[in-house]
């Protein structure tokens, strides 16, 4: 059967979630829930200041209380694991805090007890002593300032683009990466306007329902890790580099997650469960509260400075971006971030010259990774909110000016990259459609003003990355699908079934998929960045197409006649005798990639596919106290042919009222490097109350030609243009350009009297 054939009719299904009724009846399995015999509960001691040298840490006190088993320090994870030091990209976080720490909430110490409130009490006994230095925590002043995070750059290796990085000193740069087109100076001194402006985007936490949690249990024998973990693959691997030992001796569990949303991506507390079980030589659990998930992993927060060049017929001829990222401490992933983001960031136009420069900046704050985007929604804020300022200026529709100026498929995107099925164009129009916006539009009375506004996004796929599926059909036909991919909610078990059956010719429904377990599940670079639905969907097409091949080939050794309907049990009793016996299929996969230009950023195929979404909003703004209501959100998104429509729309809708939290509210607030809301009763994510009146969410129709069946994920795509839609609706509705996130009423109230003449007195 080709690629993309319709065979056993289960794409476009909308059947419930494999999982949904384990979950619903609290059965479901999660590490926050586990016990093994003889564990042992860790806490945490952590810092107090955002930088500084450690002079003491005193444990005495902590180690004098009844029941602690152990107090553990930098010191002893070196005797067992003597260059404790981990990262993706660089090599740069160490397993508890040595000689410096560089983040208010770094780990310094972990006291071990069977009971986890003993543990919890003796932490409270220990104290530290620290040589404060000068911290920084601005990512635009982390570029000149003369307080460095990190004395040298130790690149992990992983990434062929980092390497030229190691040993370089002196500088809180992690990565520049860069992106040019054209003639960018003659296209500005030619331009008949030119605009230029600045925005900048909050420091926000994932906030997953099941908080940070590993268990490692150590034996002489090997090792195994049971966690929430969104890439066990990655984790094995860098686990067995800490240790010095071959793969095969680390297995890492995965049992559900109760959300993820790229936090629990890499390693996070599996290197530190690890330590202290190869210390405790029992088992160890560590689970994070509410309130430390504050300390384990955020959002960057970014400044973005984009200057745009525009001719007399409207059109953009040029555009010039800077981007800093504030990654934090440690650079996590952020340098990926900082790349794979960077080149979109001139947006989802046909510009003939561009610049880009876009920084990954170490500061003395909680590391930085990524959250549902991938840096997207921050660069979507800024070019969108930007794009609506140019056409304001000019007098210009705002859609008609994005539409004079849309990239459109056979074009080649800032990388040189030519887009193909990515429309731009159709999600647009969709969009426009929906909120009827050539229509008279009720822009209300009185102090309660109304406005419309619209944005849309272009996402490029982390590439290159790999994917490898097993399907085993048993004697009676049933198959098993082992992939490492984890389903954390977004039903991605539900949709590799889907496409095991539509292959196969059975239900997905009979289709059982196996919970992660590296010593059992193949490889996969990890669940992110909406890759998994198209790298590992073609494993498991592959996979499936290998399994049925050697069915047919069963067919035919048995003397079966071509055409048969004889099914795959008496297949195997035809050739055993009984039923016995098992068929196995295994499918690869890894996409087509050119690795861009060092210094112009430059690629021929720089993505194996695009991702593309739309948003628009009607908003309503009380003018005498800045408070905004959503009335209406338009979601639209390509996801090519959709596998499960009902999970599609609620995987949409999922991710817009995310990033509307992240839009209205949601801010962490810090003094000093201290942060003053890290719990839910401060920090606040969206409820029930702020749903909009009105919500949209769809696919239009569409289809990736390179992709199994013609579909590719939705993860994220509605999280990117809904800040700047709501942006742009608050200024068609009172007049006044809100350029950082989030936008708050205390925000739009400030605004409004600044534009009244009357500002109010700053905090």
């Amino acid at each position: 059967m080709p690629t993309n054939q319709i065979g056993g009719g289960q794409i476009g299904r909308s059947i419930p979630r494999l999982e949904a009724r384990e979950k619903v009846t609290g059965r479901a399995e999660y590490t926050h829930l586990m016990r093994l015999p003889g564990m042992l509960y860790g806490k945490i001691f952590r810092s107090t200041v955002p930088h500084g040298r450690i002079k003491s840490v005193d444990t005495s006190a902590a180690k004098k209380i009844p029941g602690v088993f152990r107090v553990i320090t930098a010191d002893d994870v070196r005797k067992v694991i003597p260059d404790p030091y981990y990262g993706p990209a660089f090599h740069d976080q160490p397993i508890l805090a040595i000689d410096k720490v560089r983040f208010v909430g770094e780990p310094v110490a972990v006291v071990l007890a069977a009971d986890p409130h003993v543990a919890d009490a003796a932490v409270q006994a220990i104290t530290a002593e620290y040589e404060e230095l000068a911290p920084v925590y601005d990512e635009v002043e982390a570029m000149k300032s003369s307080s460095h995070v990190h004395d040298e750059l130790k690149p992990a290796g992983s990434f062929a683009d980092l390497k030229h990085l190691k040993g370089i000193k002196g500088t809180n740069l992690a990565l520049q990466a860069k992106t040019r087109r054209g003639d960018v100076d003659k296209a500005f001194a030619e331009a008949a306007h030119v605009f230029e402006h600045e925005f900048r985007t909050q420091k926000c936490l994932h906030v997953p329902f099941e908080p940070f949690c590993s268990i490692a249990d150590y034996k002489e024998s090997g090792l195994t890790i049971y966690s929430g973990a969104q890439g066990p693959s990655f984790v094995r691997s860098e686990i067995a580099r800490l240790l010095g030992w071959a793969e095969n001796k680390v297995r890492i569990k995965v049992p559900y997650l109760g959300g993820g949303y790229g936090g629990k991506l890499y390693i996070k507390l599996e290197a530190l469960v690890t330590a202290c079980s190869m210390i405790a030589r029992r088992p160890v659990k560590i689970a994070l509260t509410m309130e430390e998930q504050f300390y384990q992993i955020t959002k960057h927060p970014a400044t973005i400075r984009i200057k745009s060049g525009i001719d007399k017929s409207g059109r953009i001829t040029a555009r010039k971006c800077e981007v800093f990222w504030n990654g934090g401490a440690y650079a996590d992933i952020g340098p990926r971030v900082t790349h794979k983001s960077g080149f979109v960031a001139a947006g989802p136009y046909d510009i003939d010259n561009v610049w880009i420069d876009s920084y990954a900046m170490y500061t003395n704050m909680t590391p930085a990774g990524a959250l549902r985007g991938f840096g997207m929604p921050q660069l979507t804020f800024a070019y969108e909110s930007h794009t609506d300022m140019v056409a304001r200026s000019l007098d210009i529709d705002p859609v008609a000016f994005r539409r004079t100026n849309v990239l459109r498929n056979g074009r080649p995107q800032a990388t040189g990259t030519i887009l193909e099925d990515a429309p731009l164009e159709a999600i647009l129009d969709h969009v426009a459609e929906r909120l009827r916006w050539k229509e008279k539009f009720d822009r209300g009375s009185g102090t309660v003003k109304r406005g419309r506004g619209i944005a849309f996004a272009l996402k490029a796929c982390v590439s290159p990355t790999t994917s490898v599926a097993i399907i085993n059909v048993g004697a009676d036909g049933s198959p098993t699908l082992y992939i490492s991919t984890v389903d954390m909610g977004q039903g991605s078990d539900t949709g590799m079934a889907q496409i095991v059956g539509e292959v196969l010719n059975v239900p997905a429904e009979a289709v059982r998929v196996v919970a992660r377990d590296t010593d059992i599940t193949p490889y996969d670079m990890g669940t992110l960045g909406s890759r998994s639905l198209f790298h590992m969907g073609h494993a498991v097409r592959l996979a499936a197409e290998d399994a049925r091949s050697k069915i047919e080939a069963l067919r035919r050794e048995v003397s079966e006649p071509e055409g048969s309907n004889t099914p795959v049990s008496g297949l195997f009793i035809k050739k055993y005798g009984m039923k016995a016996g098992n068929i196995v299929g295994s499918g690869s996969y890894k996409p087509d990639y050119v690795a861009p230009d060092h210094d112009t950023g430059a690629s021929t195929a720089i993505t194996p596919f695009w991702m593309v979404a739309g948003t628009g909003a009607e908003v309503e703004v009380d003018t005498e106290t800045g408070r905004m209501r959503i009335l209406k959100l338009v979601n639209a998104v390509d996801c090519g042919r959709l596998v499960n429509p009902r999970i599609v729309e609620t995987q949409i809708s999922g991710a817009a009222l995310m990033q509307l939290g992240f839009t209205l509210f949601e801010k962490i607030n810090l003094d000093n490097g201290q942060i003053t809301n890290a719990s839910l009763a401060d920090y606040k994510i969206p409820g029930i109350a702020d749903v909009p009146a009105v919500m949209v969410n769809e696919a239009i129709d569409a289809y990736q030609h390179n992709a199994p069946f013609g579909a590719k994920g939705v993860g994220e795509s509605s999280t990117m243009p809904l800040s700047p839609a709501i942006a742009n609706a608050l200024d068609d509705a009172v007049g006044v350009r809100l350029t950082e996130l989030p936008l708050t009423p205390e925000a739009v109230f400030r605004a409004l009297r600044e534009k009244a003449g009357q500002p109010l007195e700053a905090e």
